[in-house]
């Protein structure tokens, strides 16, 4: 028996309008949350569709998530109305953004608009203050050390079994250094860190994205979410169509002041920007599928890891990681996971 979504059924129903709701799965995610549709039925009217999280407890906090849903859309960002709450049991109940992914809705014809939309609320993030009833934490050399040590810690070691040398690690503290001093060097600004086509919706009547999946936000640089848009750990796209919708959220964050960087100091900071990223990533999706399970996420990281190659392969200084990451890790890779998609003659 689910006992909490048993729990979350008693919740929603002593809501007004609805009385007889039975909340059917619409998906989970990454972490420990799952979401619910429910309908709200008033007299003479169409029943109205609504979505309740379900955060446990024990593994997630909901009061980030509140404080910066409240706070951004005070602030005009496009993150759904929390309509109402249990902080306690870990159940809100939210606006319905429907189920129209950015992700399986894009194509050729259609990529060009939404990511520039995308892209357009991404400058709108990045000026939003912290809340005054949570202070967003800082994105320093902490979180950023944490981060890139997912790589070795669960892919290398535990998912790929590589075996690591003392020289090996060094290769990879030097590497980490260079691409920390790089982030902290970035303009700060307001980061939602995880802002991708999967964190998107298209949203019927409106030419803005739906944003959910914000609740990690933080101060950091001001890179970071357009490498998680641009370079996106779940599709891939050309070189020349990724330079040039940088260069309009370079300039379009230059007009609202996020950076006073030229298009090659730009550029840099976010190669550099998206190796730490997909360090991250690579290790967060080999953690998923040994600790929790989530066996899917496993073929995400041949793309993921392929972005790292291709970013390495435009750095002087990371020449020897950039060698050492296709002698011994890609290999590795494509025995235990898949393919790795093929570098690009054209670089950006």
């Amino acid at each position: 028996m689910d006992i909490r979504l048993q729990r979350l059924t008693e919740w929603v129903r002593h809501i007004p309008g609805f009385e007889t709701a039975s909340p059917e799965p619409v998906s989970g995610d990454a972490s420990f949350r799952r979401y619910f549709r429910v309908w709200q039925s008033t007299t003479g009217k169409t029943p109205v569709p609504f979505i309740v999280m379900d955060a446990p407890p024990e593994h997630e906090d909901c009061r980030p998530f509140v404080a910066i849903a409240r706070h951004w859309r005070q602030q005009d960002i496009m993150v759904p109305a929390i309509a109402a709450e249990d902080l306690a049991l870990g159940f809100l109940l939210l606006e319905d953004f429907g189920d129209q992914l950015m992700l399986p809705a894009l194509a050729q014809a259609n990529a060009e608009t939404l990511y520039r939309q995308a892209l357009d609320e991404l400058v709108k993030i990045g000026q939003v203050s912290s809340p005054g009833d949570y202070p967003l934490p800082p994105y320093d050399e902490a979180l950023l050390d944490r981060e890139m040590a997912l790589f070795p810690d669960w892919l290398l070691e535990q998912h790929l079994q590589l075996t690591l040398s003392n020289q090996e690690r060094a290769l990879l503290d030097t590497t980490f250094a260079l691409l920390k001093e790089s982030a902290l060097a970035q303009p700060e600004v307001t980061v939602h860190r995880d802002y991708h086509s999967r964190n998107l919706l298209v949203l019927a009547g409106s030419k803005r994205p739906g944003v959910i999946d914000f609740q990690d936000a933080v101060r950091g640089p001001v890179t970071y979410d357009v490498v998680s848009l641009l370079k996106d750990c779940y599709v891939r796209w050309p070189e020349h169509q990724i330079a040039d919708w940088l260069e309009y959220f370079r300039t379009a964050g230059l007009a609202a002041g996020l950076h006073r960087a030229d298009p090659d100091t730009f550029r840099q900071w976010f190669e550099l920007m998206g190796m730490q990223r997909h360090l991250k990533a690579a290790g967060i999706f080999a953690r998923l599928a040994i600790r929790d399970g989530k066996t899917g996420y496993l073929d995400d990281i041949p793309r993921t890891v392929s972005y790292l190659r291709d970013a390495s392969a435009r750095q002087p200084a990371l020449r020897h990681f950039h060698e050492w990451l296709c002698d011994r890790v890609l290999p590795a890779i494509e025995q235990r996971i898949g393919p790795v998609p093929r570098q690009e003659s054209s670089q950006l």
